[in-house]
């Protein structure tokens, strides 16, 4: 055998090698990704016509946003706050349930703003939220669903029940507890 076959298989063995390391990396990344957003993955994935890369790529920028905010914990004081707020506006629900939602929705966003996400954009909000707790991005959009139903006169009252109720999951997961940090950093 001559050098330059020698050294074409060495070249064509190197780039097989790449190819599937690459594969496998893409493939953990992937996994991870689905791992740690998991419906959210897939609905981002789906939204962008099935481009995993584009996907992945906007949640690490997600991540990476919520990363650099200027994030704090809550103080047992806010936290006690919160609460007291939050039995107010589940109070409400029976006689004004459009109220109640409408309470808890500035909440969850009073929340956000005091720990340091910023809530100007409703989008922004989203994306902030599906990056910091992904296990409640699909209850945070459901009951923004609902809003926007009730804005255009749209939602039942058991539409405006379930919304109050992602609200709260996303309240109890936002408002935290000792090993909230922990979690957060995961």
């Amino acid at each position: 055998m001559e050098v330059w076959q020698i050294v074409t298989i060495g070249v064509v063995a190197a780039v097989i090698v790449a190819a599937v390391a690459f594969a496998i990396y893409a493939r953990k990344r992937s996994e991870h990704f689905r791992r740690k957003y998991g419906p959210e993955y897939d609905r981002r994935v789906s939204e962008l016509r099935g481009d995993r890369r584009r996907a992945e790529s906007e949640l690490v920028k997600r991540e990476g946003r919520v990363r650099n905010l200027k994030y704090r914990p809550l103080t047992a004081i806010e936290r006690a706050k919160f609460v007291e707020q939050w039995q107010m506006c589940q109070a409400q629900f029976v006689d004004e349930p459009e109220k109640a939602v409408r309470c808890a929705d500035e909440l969850v966003s009073s929340i956000m703003h005091a720990r340091g996400y910023r809530i100007d954009d409703r989008d922004d909000r989203l994306a902030d939220l599906c990056a910091a707790y992904p296990s409640r991005a699909a209850n945070f959009r459901e009951a923004n669903e609902v809003v926007m139903l009730h804005r255009r006169g749209s939602a039942s009252t058991e539409d405006l029940r379930k919304a109050f109720v992602h609200f709260r999951s996303v309240f109890d997961e936002m408002l935290g507890g000792q090993d909230e940090e922990l979690k957060r950093a995961s």
